[in-house]
């Protein structure tokens, strides 16, 4: 789905780059709906354990705030990739109501998180505060790694973690 886009998440194509036949993917994947919740699982899966390693190694809520927010944006290969398989899981989602609900799990998970390292950041502020903080922080950052995926040059890497840095020190959580 990274590499080719979720129009060609097919049961063959899965089987054919995975050496196998399609038979043995769909003893395991039913059809293209279980492909994709799995691949969303397994997005979420990996991200949260990257996360909890990053908070758990930061030597303070800030630093686990930043360390966390630039691992879900797109500036390695790896982290476009990942980008590229959300980007495509929400396309999917249009429409389909089990879908669309496990994203809104997932992503209720991670803006909860969010809000847990803003508040142990910036303690005293005000929950409606925290809260346009939060979305601030989310949509900026999701928002960036999408436009990375397809216009590398113009917001590569340097220009992400410039703009995180830039909220960060706006939002005085630098």
């Amino acid at each position: 789905m990274a590499g080719k886009g979720i129009e060609h998440l097919t049961i063959r194509a899965v089987a054919a780059e995975a050496g196998c036949t399609t038979g043995l993917v769909m003893h395991r994947f039913p059809g293209r709906k279980a492909l994709l919740m799995h691949a969303r699982d397994l997005l979420h899966a990996r991200t949260r354990v990257r996360v909890e390693r990053l908070e758990a190694e930061a030597a303070t809520a800030r630093e686990a705030l930043r360390a966390i927010l630039a691992q879900g944006m797109a500036l390695t290969e790896d982290s476009t990739q990942e980008a590229r398989v959300w980007m495509g899981f929400l396309a999917a989602s249009v429409g389909d109501e089990e879908l669309i609900e496990l994203h809104r799990k997932n992503n209720r998970a991670w803006r909860d998180r969010v809000t847990r390292l803003v508040v142990a950041s910036a303690p005293d502020w005000p929950a409606e505060h925290v809260g346009t903080v939060v979305f601030a922080l989310v949509g900026a950052t999701e928002g960036a790694a999408q436009l990375a995926c397809f216009d590398p040059e113009t917001y590569d890497a340097e220009a992400q973690e410039a703009l995180l840095d830039s909220m960060l020190d706006a939002y005085d959580l630098s």
